[in-house]
């Protein structure tokens, strides 16, 4: 979507300036316009565009700088790795709620983990989820290094971009699962005046305001500033959940000259009420009841006086001096503070679940009719209160030069992480709530704080320490580039068990690497070729007592990408095969402990392209292939892992009037495809796939003198579909989001 701009009007609206995006005279330009009442027409001038920065804003929705792949500014078809970019103006198109719900038209990524629940920014990329379910994500470079139920999430209404790069990444950022990652970029001061407001109302009672301020503080724009903020309240789609926000980003920019740039960047959010946190069982959602029917999308299964909040604090910096024309030095540094609290009763499954019939004299339905099994809803609960401090900094020495004929970029850096996370939390196993007739379920209050019942107490600290070195050279010899890079981490973590005083403790050294290559024609087409690998520390503990081995990840990448110079138009296409080893699988003993040694294979092919084809028309496409497959496995081997749909596509199509009365009036609308997937790892039932359309109505206020402002009406869903978005077991599906309608007014002055 071309940003638009528009100069301050007269007061008898002759004229009104309109800033546009586009390509025109063979180059990304902005276009200022003017609007002639009586022939209602806008004449459209160039005039060249900003340069862009792998850390700053993009013009179009097709960003061609990242950082994430080789933290570096690099142009994306010079990257030997698959990379996808949503900008704030693509985000802005579609005003999503969280930063998984920003990725819906990105390939590679299943964002149905949680169905329509925006707790978390929990992905699935390339088939792989992060080992116990912790999310996999970064802001700015560094790892928001969650544990256990204290995971922080970022507000799109508050970022730049949100860039996701597949497949193994631990050359530059040490642990990972071998999916890949998800890297946000906060937005930073500006020393042109922004201001803006936003008011949203829409589906499910939600009300959001946010504003975002920016201007240089002096003449010479040696100092500059941004606050952005935001307040959110709405119902959550489940019946008594609801949802909470308040978020506030204090930044600070000092460029004392063109080499010099320290950014103070900080990000305060509470969260009251963070929404719905279940699951329900397959009985109802994926098949139906012993009744014929299924349970409502609003339906919750937990008690009345469920609560989950979190409050999350960063501060921290971004530095970077060029010395020369050889020498720059980069500094990333953040402390973080999360807390997360919660009341929570949830379904595990019916009495007619496996987990209870293998067993049936000691399962919680025990004194309930065998008949009334398959509509009887077995619960359990958490009373959990975890403290976070996460501690990260990375410090990068790049170095430019020639050897010959060969450029080199040749990057060093060392990096270091401390997270220390305090759990006192107390689980009720299934029958510390009584079953249900899910018919009538009883969601009277619970007390959580008795802790009666069968269960236990889960009082533990759990520390994390990393340290990389890394080095990383892009050496490129007229049309050929050769990305070649390494590095070696140092990890530790330690589990005390402040019940039983045991100790768990684990040190692992390992060494990554990574080897691309890239041709450019000079037409903008670049294909490429690349090695990864991952390694990712298992948090899980055997029979012995010890930590397991951390899983190991490789992949095989080849791929093209098309960029041409004169248009904003990103198009990439990628193969792969991607092993992850040492996956932990069932004893074939026998035991109830897991053991090392599984496999899992995934193969694919992505496709995305995104284009600002002119001024007025905007396209975004994407497909995904995924073969995802337990190549070793005490239980599964040749089963697909659940969660993981075969098949992916997606396309978005945006316009722009320019002529007539209907001039500023911007129409949208977008396809979404999911083929099925496997619901559980023993592949005993399928979800079934979903088609979902998306719809845009906005204009320009320009035009009646409100210069860069508009009004706008998202619905998403357009057609109510009533679809599970996925589960993972036979006692976890979700339902998808219903239709969301939001109404959206942006005031920019």
């Amino acid at each position: 979507m071309a940003r638009l701009k528009t100069a301050q009007p007269s007061s008898s609206l002759r004229k009104i300036a309109v800033v546009v995006a586009t390509a025109v005279s063979g180059m990304s330009v902005y276009a200022q316009a003017a609007v002639d009442p009586k022939e209602e027409t806008i004449t459209v001038t160039a005039a060249p565009a900003p340069q862009e920065s792998a850390w700053g804003p993009a013009a179009t929705i097709a960003a061609r700088q990242s950082a994430t792949a080789t933290k570096t500014d690099t142009p994306i078809q010079k990257v030997p790795q698959s990379i996808s970019v949503v900008t704030a103006e693509e985000m802005a198109l579609h005003q999503p709620k969280s930063v998984k719900e920003a990725l819906s038209y990105t390939p590679g990524v299943a964002v149905g983990t949680r169905g329509a629940s925006n707790t978390y920014d929990y992905l699935i990329i390339r088939g792989f989820a992060a080992d116990g379910q912790s999310q996999n994500n970064y802001l700015n470079g560094l790892k928001m290094q969650g544990n256990f139920y204290n995971d922080a999430v970022i507000d799109p209404y508050m970022l730049e971009r949100a860039e996701v790069m597949r497949g193994p990444v631990s050359v530059l950022y040490g642990k990972s699962n071998p999916g890949g990652l998800l890297n946000m970029v906060s937005k930073r001061p500006t020393t042109e005046p922004l201001k803006e407001v936003q008011f949203k109302m829409g589906t499910d009672s939600l009300f959001q305001t946010g504003f975002d301020f920016s201007d240089a503080l002096d003449d010479d724009g040696v100092f500059s500033y941004r606050l952005t903020g935001l307040a959110r309240s709405a119902n959550a789609q489940q019946q008594g959940a609801e949802e909470q926000r308040y978020a506030i980003a204090p930044s600070f920019t000092w460029r004392p000259d063109d080499k010099t740039n320290f950014t103070f960047l900080s990000y305060f959010q509470n969260e009251p009420e963070t929404g719905y946190y279940g699951w329900l069982p397959k009985e109802g959602t994926v098949s139906k009841l012993p009744n014929g029917s299924r349970l409502p999308t609003d339906f919750n299964e937990g008690a009345n006086n469920n609560t989950y909040s979190r409050n999350e604090k960063m501060v921290g910096y971004s530095f970077d001096h060029e010395f020369n024309d050889t020498f720059t030095v980069r500094q990333n540094l953040r402390y973080a503070q999360n807390k997360v609290s919660q009341n929570s009763v949830y379904g595990y499954g019916m009495c007619s679940d496996p987990l209870y019939t293998k067993d049936p004299a000691n399962s919680p339905c025990a004194s309930i009719p065998q008949s009334d099994w398959d509509h009887t809803l077995t619960r359990q609960y958490v009373d959990d209160n975890e403290k976070l401090q996460n501690f990260a900094v990375d410090t990068q020495l790049q170095s430019k030069f020639a050897t010959g004929s060969l450029d080199h970029t040749l990057l060093t850096g060392v990096d270091y992480m401390r997270m220390r996370n305090d759990i006192n939390s107390w689980f009720g196993w299934a029958g510390s709530v009584p079953p249900s007739d899910i018919y009538n379920l009883d969601r009277s209050d619970f007390d959580f704080g008795a802790h009666t019942g069968p269960g236990a107490a889960y009082r533990v600290l759990n520390k994390q320490e990393q340290t990389g070195l890394y080095a990383q050279d892009q050496m490129q010899w007229d049309k050929v580039l050769v990305t070649l890079g390494g590095r070696y981490d140092w990890a530790k973590q330690d589990s005390l068990n402040r019940v039983s005083g045991a100790l768990d403790s684990r040190d692992d050294r390992q060494f990554t690497w990574r080897g691309g290559v890239n041709y450019l024609f000079d037409n903008g087409v670049t294909p490429y070729f690349s090695y990864s690998e991952s390694f990712e520390p298992s948090s899980q503990v055997g029979e012995s007592g010890n930590i397991f081995a951390p899983s190991k990840g490789k992949q095989y990448e080849a791929g093209v990408k098309y960029v041409p110079s004169d248009r904003p138009i990103v198009i990439t296409g990628a193969v792969y095969q991607l092993t992850k080893t040492n996956n932990l699988m069932a004893d074939p003993n026998g035991s109830f402990w897991s053991v090392e040694g599984g496999e899992i294979r995934s193969r694919g092919v992505e496709i995305e392209a995104k284009a600002a084809l002119s001024a007025s028309v905007n396209v975004v496409g994407s497909y995904t292939y995924t073969d995802a497959e337990y190549t070793t496995d005490t239980n599964y081997k040749g089963n697909t892992p659940a969660q993981v749909p075969k098949h992916m596509a997606s396309l978005w199509g945006d316009y722009t009037l320019y002529d007539g009365a209907l001039s500023g009036l911007t129409l949208g609308t977008g396809v979404r495809y999911t083929s099925s997937s496997y619901g559980d790892p023993a592949n005993s039932f399928k979800v079934g796939s979903y088609t979902l359309v998306d719809a845009l109505v906005r204009y320009d206020l320009a035009r009646v003198g409100m210069a860069g402002s508009n009004v706008a009406l998202h619905v998403n869903n357009l057609f109510d579909r009533e679809y599970v978005a996925s589960c993972f077991n036979t006692y976890g599906c979700f339902w998808g989001a219903e239709r969301q309608v939001v109404a959206t007014a942006t005031f920019r002055f």
